[in-house]
């Protein structure tokens, strides 16, 4: 079978590998479609690993079943989750799935840049979920970025009537404004350096788009009752927008922190400031099998439209293509790969 061998992201290759062979409790799929998502062009994060075939944001039709699966049948339309949790551990049983030593070693063979997947035992038990009829297998590929929001928005409490405000217009920062909409967010305010982007997050759902180069708390004010904003959530790492974010939270809100940040850098935060005024910071990182189904249900519904956010399709070949167009982050907004294309 063919897969997109990752060297770097300038340095993507179309080769061939024999196709995985399952075992008892295993699942092989027909991967219809995966998305590139922004962490498999952060190199710093990938590039030790290389060479290695990358893409977590997979579905598929299974075509082969191993001794003992009863869950599903062949020819079922699927998504796959890479990373999932043991369920029982410290972590798991306070909520904390996303730190489970489990979920952060389990993965399918060999990803999702590959004409087909292995889908391990572990996985097939708690990480393969079916597709919607309405659902396509384009849609499918936006279910796991979702998931991550969904659980964001869950850890940040973020309630109808908030203001909430979105920094960072990319994917995932558009996703935020969606569901946000979907939730009944009372202001939604989205920010970006890039208008094309903040074309988009109008379109989706923000009442207000404001420039990066504009002050941001002080637009806030002038638009929320001259209040700053219930909840804010950095969709990026850059350090300018971190301390912006710092900056545009109202007293008693919460900072979400939804993007890492590049190897080695340190937020400072202005401590007094945000013991004074209860702020309370946020990480969030990956999904739990519970935001998967929330984003199937999400998309299936309809009350979170993704169709119109899939701006590229691209066939294996392609790959190196789309990484760049993900890195350059201009035109694009989801990228996604077919590898049968």
């Amino acid at each position: 079978m063919r897969v997109a061998m990752y060297y770097s992201n300038s340095d993507i290759k179309v080769e061939e590998v024999p196709v995985p062979q399952i075992g008892p409790g295993e699942v092989l799929i027909k991967t219809q479609a995966c998305g590139v998502c922004g962490s498999d062009v952060m190199e710093w994060y990938r590039i030790n690993k290389a060479p290695l075939v990358l893409g977590h944001e997979a579905t598929g039709t299974i075509t082969e079943i191993g001794e003992g699966v009863e869950s599903f049948k062949m020819g079922d339309r699927v998504f796959v989750s890479h990373h999932v949790p043991c369920n029982t551990c410290h972590y798991c049983l306070e909520g904390n799935h996303t730190v489970c030593d489990t979920l952060r070693s389990t993965n399918f063979d060999p990803g999702g840049f590959a004409e087909y997947i292995r889908v391990p035992r572990i996985n097939v038990d708690r990480g393969v979920f079916r597709l919607p009829d309405n659902v396509s297998f384009e849609e499918g590929t936006l279910i796991e970025p979702l998931a991550c929001v969904i659980r964001g928005h869950r850890l940040a409490r973020i309630e109808p009537g908030h203001t909430v405000v979105v920094i960072g217009s990319g994917i995932s920062g558009l996703l935020q404004v969606l569901l946000a909409r979907a939730t009944g967010a009372g202001i939604v305010i989205a920010t970006d350096i890039n208008t094309h982007r903040l074309n988009f997050a109008k379109k989706f759902g923000a009442d207000f788009v404001i420039p990066a180069s504009e002050d941001l708390p002080s637009q806030i004010l002038k638009v929320n009752g001259k209040r700053l904003a219930d909840r804010v959530i950095a969709s990026t790492g850059a350090l300018p927008a971190l301390a912006t974010a710092l900056r545009s939270v109202d007293r008693a809100g919460t900072v979400l922190f939804f993007a890492p940040t590049d190897p080695g850098i340190d937020l400072p935060i202005p401590f007094n400031d945000l013991w004074r005024n209860c702020i309370h910071l946020i990480p969030t990182y990956g999904a739990a099998p519970l935001d998967i189904a929330v984003a199937i249900d999400l998309i299936g519904s309809g009350r979170v439209s993704v169709r119109e956010m899939i701006t590229h399709r691209l066939g294996l070949a392609e790959t190196e293509s789309g990484f760049q167009l993900v890195t350059d982050a201009r035109e694009s907004i989801k990228v996604i790969i077919e590898p049968h294309r």
